[in-house]
């Protein structure tokens, strides 16, 4: 059967908006300030096939990797003979199969009609704690996944629309804040429900042989706008490396190289030449490296082509088993979902460069500055633990500066309000704001990073830093200068001052403050010819020197 255009087209704008509408209802029902302020969860549908048919637009490195982790889900269901019915809803955080690390949490739902299944609706989010050796489950020191939290393999968490208590209890009594996991699990399970319910309505209102048709043609129009637009990168073989600065263990380096071929529209991207996997939570699950992929791939295409099963088909990519973009079991990850997703866009984006220089940025900030702190607060008589991710500046493009103090690339996630922390968390805030002159000097200057400081109330927190650029700069193009570097402080309540490394669990105690300086971007083109009335308009506002 065929679907007639306008058919088409309502369908496409339907499931999208409901997409949209599954991460609405996710945020609002959530527990914890990481979902509910930040946003760190993502919602996609997908056909009964497992093919992405609509997303929204939420996080990159949860977004690429969701196709690669339902289809990983449906094989491993076949392969155990675990038969889905209606009502059943599966879970997983196993990064092998559902493809990030083990704090994002993914949920797959079947979707009935008509008494058959047409799709999945399915979300990922990132719990704040899944157990592991510090609060927030992510450390700089890790040698194997198992030090970072819980591991879940697809088990059903909802059969036939009645909850499993035995896996509950199993998943609260290895977590720090058990009342806030399930509150945001029974969020992603709403979601999902609402996903799945704007589905089975469009099925009734258009039939499921007019649905389906429609998907088809959803997904060949996609693959077709994609493969012409790719058609104007010029064909040649385009190679970068970049590196992550250090392990957090080790002091060297660790390297990602990539070779994007580009023949007549047709794109292959291979990460032949990078480095092993590391002894550190640094290893990128080959879904993260996947999303990076999609991620560099979509921002150079138009950007109204529609985000679905066509699109991923226009690229095909290749990574050695046993390196930092593609690990062995039981390698740890939980920073490879975090950093090393970064530096993966980033040589990505170095590549592209050479093809089409007019459409790519220097590098932004490169990192997600990631901070996680927990212990016991005497006055709530509780537990506390929390996660955030820190903006910094995006790197200058052709015609524009980059922007100050923004989460970049494969985050997408907003600001934690200093409200919200202080109300919920003993710490009080002193300082947030930009930092001046750490974005990289250019015709298209780069944006500058962020101070953000904290003072615990509490006799003591174990804090976990995990970022990156603090001793390499984020690059700049066309003549542009690096970026600022980032840098790490702790003030003691006698006023010592302490210098952090970029990755690293710690202890505050009461009085102390933490200092988190976040890198800037790359600038773009010649300094020599930035506008004057731009530096200017930069030393009224603060942003660079007088």
């Amino acid at each position: 059967m065929e679907a007639d255009p306008v058919t088409v087209e309502v369908i496409r704008n339907a499931l999208t908006f409901a997409a949209e509408e599954m991460g609405v209802a996710l945020r609002n029902s959530a527990y914890s300030h990481n979902i509910k302020e930040r946003m760190d969860h993502s919602c996609a549908l997908f056909d009964a096939g497992g093919r992405l048919i609509a997303q929204a637009e939420h996080i990159p490195v949860h977004l690429g990797s969701l196709p690669w982790g339902v289809r990983n889900v449906l094989t491993y269901l076949k392969r155990e003979g675990i038969h889905l019915e209606d009502g059943d809803v599966i879970m997983l955080n196993d990064p092998h199969l559902a493809g990030t690390h083990l704090n994002d949490i993914t949920l797959v739902t079947p979707v009935f009609a008509g008494g058959r299944l047409i799709g999945y609706s399915a979300n990922k989010a990132h719990h704040v704690d899944v157990g592991g050796r510090a609060p927030g489950s992510i450390t700089g020191d890790a040698s194997e996944l198992f030090q970072e939290g819980v591991v879940i393999p697809p088990v059903k968490l909802l059969h036939r629309g009645e909850l499993s208590h035995d896996v509950l209890t199993i998943l609260c009594s290895n977590v720090r804040a058990p009342d806030i996991t399930m509150g945001d699990l029974r969020a992603q399970i709403a979601a999902n429900n609402l996903g799945a319910r704007r589905m089975v309505e469009l099925a009734g209102r258009y039939g499921i042989e007019v649905l389906e048709a429609s998907w088809e043609e959803m997904i060949a129009h996609s693959e077709r706008l994609a493969r012409q637009d790719l058609k104007r990168l010029p064909d040649g073989i385009y190679r970068a490396e970049d590196c992550l600065e250090d392990t957090g263990i080790r002091e060297e380096p660790a390297w990602i190289r990539v070779s994007i071929v580009v023949d007549q529209g047709r794109v292959h991207i291979d990460f032949a030449g990078t480095d092993p996997q590391v002894e550190a939570p640094l290893n990128a699950v080959f879904g993260v490296t996947l999303s990076a992929v999609y991620f560099a791939i979509k921002c150079i295409l138009d950007p109204s082509i529609p985000m679905n099963e066509g699109v991923l088909r226009a690229v095909t990519v290749t990574a050695p088993e046993g390196t930092l973009v593609n690990p062995r079991r039981p390698a740890p990850v939980a920073g490879g979902n975090l950093e090393t997703s970064q530096r993966i866009a980033d040589v990505l984006f170095r590549a592209l460069a050479q093809a089409v220089p007019d459409r790519i940025p220097a590098a932004s900030n490169g990192s997600m500055n990631n901070v996680m702190a927990g212990g016991y607060d005497p006055v709530r008589k509780r537990s506390w633990v929390y996660y955030e991710t820190i903006g910094g500046g995006s790197g200058g493009r052709p015609g524009q500066d980059g922007v100050d103090g923004i989460h970049c690339n494969m985050t997408n996630t907003l600001n934690t309000p200093i409200e919200a922390m202080e109300q919920y968390y003993p710490v009080r805030f002193e300082r947030y704001e930009f930092r001046p002159n750490t974005g990289g000097r250019g015709r298209w200057r780069g944006g500058c990073g962020i101070e953000r400081s904290w003072t615990l109330l509490a006799p003591s927190a174990k804090v976990s830093i995990l970022t990156e650029r603090t001793k390499v700069p984020p690059w700049g193009l066309a003549g542009g200068e690096p970026g600022g570097l980032g840098e790490h402080w702790v003030r003691r309540k006698d006023g010592r001052w302490e210098r952090l490394p970029g990755k690293g669990t710690f202890t505050l105690t009461e009085g102390d403050t933490l200092v988190i300086r976040t890198p800037g971007g790359g600038g773009y083109g010649d300094p020599a010819e930035r506008d004057p009335a731009l530096i200017e308009r930069d030393r009224a506002n603060g942003l660079v020197s007088p």
